[in-house]
């Protein structure tokens, strides 16, 4: 039985950042069904609607996706944005280049979103600047000392706030999703990876002590369906 009790740092498929071809496709096709099946958008698009709440409404904001994928959560961001009024240049990162052209054919030029090749911990995306950072089961991909320095420097890097959508460590959740892709997916990635990415993911207090680590103070936690932890932090 798996001992859920602490994170595991087994590499996923997806961590292969050369990854192309059919599995890439297949992969992000069936990621986009999983999460709106399961609700797991809301969570974001949520809480980037909690941050801009009270802002000012004529400001145009800058709004980036870490490891955006098919740039699906982009779009339900501008859909929510359309509806307040709010203008805001949307953009998608992705540290594997063969992800970001699959984003930019299945992403029609009108909707705005730009997609870029970038690695987060290079020295280039270290200079750049945003309103929001948004980031849907992307972190548990790393290590808690390489999120504490990312936070750390994130912050500098934000104008509003952040908001993270990530798996909840859970036997149910683990189970649920093992046997959920075994019958109905196709991609062996998603077979693979997705059992995998709840063994990598947080319980609370994981999450409460790498924020404060990284000198983060005004955060908040909720745990909503299915099994994701959403966190606003308000810079």
């Amino acid at each position: 039985m798996p001992d859920f009790s602490q994170r595991s740092y087994e590499e996923e498929i997806m961590d292969d950042l050369g990854a192309s071809g059919a599995i890439i496709d297949v992969t992000l096709k069936e990621l986009e069904t999983i999460n709106l099946l399961l609700g797991g958008n809301y969570v974001t698009v949520n809480g980037v609607n909690t941050l801009i709440k009270n802002i000012d409404r004529t400001r145009k904001l800058s709004i980036v996706d870490l490891g955006c994928g098919s740039g699906d959560i982009l779009r339900l961001i501008r859909k929510s944005l359309n509806k307040r009024q709010i203008n805001a240049d949307l953009i998608g990162v992705d540290a594997n280049p063969n992800i970001i052209a699959y984003a930019k054919k299945h992403n029609a030029k009108e909707s705005g979103i730009h997609f870029e090749a970038l690695n987060i911990f290079s020295e280039e995306f270290k200079t750049r600047q945003f309103d929001i950072v948004t980031a849907t089961l992307f972190f548990h991909h790393f290590t808690n000392d390489q999120l504490i320095s990312f936070f750390a420097q994130l912050k500098n890097q934000v104008r509003i706030g952040i908001v993270i959508n990530d798996i909840h460590r859970h036997w149910f959740a683990y189970y649920s999703i093992k046997w959920l892709t075994k019958l109905f997916s196709k991609s062996t990635m998603v077979i693979n990876d997705a059992p995998l990415s709840v063994m990598r993911a947080f319980k609370k207090v994981e999450l409460e002590n790498i924020l404060q680590n990284a000198g983060i103070k005004n955060y908040k936690i909720k745990w909503m369906w299915a099994f994701r932890w959403q966190i606003i932090i308000s810079i």
